[in-house]
């Protein structure tokens, strides 16, 4: 995890018939702002860079004073596609044994990459007797065995001393399951999604309560826990799917209908003030004197947005605690401004948790994608129209949606060209080879009638750090792409 805000969206690939289970995994991080009430957890009276505007359609928020740089367009697609990834499972015997073909992903970050989670749900699925063998091997300072294939993105990194403390938390977690388990035995999924995100947490907690004798890790441990992420992990097993979310990540389902064309079909759920379940749950954990004040201007205390994170232990700790930790901390810490204030009302102690809400979907043959995308996705497309572009640059058909103009009056000039410009798009659809890079182009370039401009795509791609954090939210995508004859065929024959 890195030591800012973030988002993770995960996909993980469980295939069978091997001596050992394997896994297919992408997990990237979203990066936001650091946990502050001036910056990533504003009060009412500040302005928050991610809440929906009151615009004709769904889009970032544009000013025309932006200090921003033209770019040609291959500038522009060295920028999108520089953190992309792809990567299509193997055929066997010339044939596609796997209810999975492949996925795409990528990130336009406004700040960090991680996959943690990706081990500890690893190690969680993982049958007694791999775990034993895993440990008999790191015992005896053998070399391991290739037991798991993940797909590291080239951007993703640790320090050596972070690895070797981050192994470390990994191995006594893996030596818990042994001793929990019997030969024979392993977690089924929805238990092994829900150990792996409670364990992580955990972890995080303990390492940052702990510190190390290296003044840099420890700085680092603690800047990530008081700092907070939010995962949206799916798990695929033949025809099953399961979705575990933490946060305001979003799992959105592609499905062809028969007319060719694609609906959406959530799932996850957002853990924030829109939904109602979530209120609820936070504030019957709390006294009822508590009521008024644990959700207020739709922020955890006021605060936060997301209800479930990792980290963000200043809505988990004690006060006591949080005060003992960093006095004991290094100096560089007490410089730290998301560091140094307690929130409001905080009475009862934790508000906050990493516990994921999983869900279970069968998959059908007219189930082609799934979506998993970070919010600053959401805010900017509805989910329908990420299905639609996705659907369209996966299958090659584009659907002539009547042509709106979101209330605008246009001239019959301008109609005319904005019919020009669908076509012209229409015939550029495939200069990105990455379902994910191509959507990130419609979510940040999209202009106010859907159309992909390049003026505002330059700009908002030019921006500096600073200002793209205060125009965007970062975007993670990781579109996995289904085999409907293999899930067909799974389906008929009852597999599980």
């Amino acid at each position: 995890m890195h030591p800012e805000r973030a988002t993770m969206p995960v996909t993980s690939q469980l295939f069978r018939g091997f001596p050992w289970a394997k896994l297919w995994g992408s997990s990237l991080f979203q990066r936001q702002l650091p946990c502050c009430p001036t910056s990533h957890r504003p009060t009412s009276s500040q302005p928050h860079p991610i809440w929906p505007t009151a615009m004709p359609v769904r889009g970032y928020r544009r000013s025309p004073d932006l200090h921003s740089y033209n770019l040609t367009p291959p500038q522009v697609n060295s920028i999108l596609k520089a953190n992309e990834y792809s990567f299509k499972v193997p055929e066997f015997d010339g044939k596609n044994v796997s209810s999975v073909m492949g996925f795409d992903s990528n990130q336009l970050p406004a700040n960090a990459l991680s996959e943690r989670l990706f081990y500890y749900v690893a190690m969680s699925l993982m049958p007694h007797e791999t775990l034993c063998e895993l440990e008999s091997a790191v015992e005896a300072g053998r070399p391991l065995s290739p037991i798991l294939q993940w797909h590291k993105h080239p951007n993703d990194y640790f320090t050596r001393e972070a690895q070797t403390m981050y192994f470390n938390s990994l191995r006594t977690y893996w030596q818990e399951l042994i001793d929990l388990s019997s030969p024979g035995e392993s977690l089924g999924p929805r238990e092994a999604l829900l150990s792996a995100f409670k364990r992580l947490d955990s972890d995080l907690s303990l390492e940052a309560q702990v510190g190390d004798a290296n003044s840099f890790l420890h700085y680092w441990v603690l800047r990530v826990a008081f700092s907070g992420a939010t995962a949206c992990v799916a798990h695929i097993d033949g025809s099953d799917l399961y979705v575990a979310n933490t946060g305001d990540g979003r799992a959105v389902l592609g499905v062809q209908e028969e007319d060719g064309s694609f609906s959406a079909h959530t799932l996850s759920n957002d853990h924030n003030a829109q939904n109602e379940n979530e209120v609820a749950r936070i504030q019957g954990e709390h006294p009822p004197s508590e009521k008024k004040t644990v959700v207020r201007q739709d922020r955890l205390l006021g605060l936060l947005m997301p209800f479930r994170a990792f980290g963000d232990v200043k809505f988990k700790w004690s006060i006591d605690l949080q005060r003992g930790v960093l006095e004991s901390g290094p100096d560089q810490l007490h410089d730290n401004e998301h560091t140094k204030f307690i929130p409001p009302n905080y009475h009862t102690p934790p508000y906050l948790t990493a516990e994921p809400e999983i869900t279970h979907h069968r998959l059908r043959p007219q189930d082609r994608f799934l979506v998993l995308g970070t919010d600053g996705l959401w805010e900017t497309l509805h989910r329908q129209e990420v299905v639609r572009i996705v659907g369209e640059y996966l299958t090659g058909v584009h659907q002539r949606q009547p042509l709106t103009v979101g209330g605008y009056h246009v001239t019959l000039g301008q109609m005319q060209g904005l019919l020009a410009e669908r076509k012209a798009r229409a015939s550029l659809a495939f200069q990105d080879q990455n379902a994910a890079t191509h959507l990130i182009r419609h979510a940040v370039g999209n202009n106010e009638f859907g159309a992909v401009d390049h003026e505002t795509l330059s700009k908002m791609l030019s921006l500096p750090e600073e200002l793209a954090r205060m125009y965007r939210d970062d975007i993670t995508i990781i579109i996995t792409q289904f085999n409907p004859h293999v899930v067909g065929h799974q389906r008929q024959g009852g597999e599980s």
